[in-house]
């Protein structure tokens, strides 16, 4: 029955989140439609929705997203190479509960986890 799940998190400003995802992450953005107020982004096989939410305040913003890959290490590389900055606590490293996990905060402080479970 469920086929996919597209998280939507908060935007102060649609072109410094479209820049960071886009030139930072990799991703791109998803139809042709240019919503007033809205962004939707994807990457491989998933999608990021946002709503502009101009008066948010980044330190009290509570958003957060868990995002499964497949080449953790490559990906985690890849960020490095490009000088994406690593949440504080979250580099990568492996979780008691079987995952490889590392963290980022975008520019509105949403939380981005990405994992990959261990074998």
């Amino acid at each position: 029955m469920l086929t996919s799940i597209n998280p939507k998190l908060p935007m102060r400003n649609k072109n410094v989140t479209k820049d960071y995802y886009v030139n930072q992450l990799g991703f791109t953005e998803f139809g042709s439609a240019d919503y007033d107020g809205y962004l939707m982004l994807q990457k491989d096989n998933i999608q990021i929705h946002f709503f502009e939410f101009a008066a948010l305040d980044p330190k009290e913003n509570y958003g957060q997203v868990y995002i499964r890959v497949d080449n953790i290490d490559s990906f985690y590389q890849l960020l490095l190479d490009k000088k994406v900055g690593i949440h504080p606590n979250g580099y990568l490293q492996i979780k008691p509960w079987g995952q490889k996990e590392f963290s980022l905060l975008d520019p509105d402080n949403n939380l981005l986890t990405f994992g990959q479970g261990i074998v």
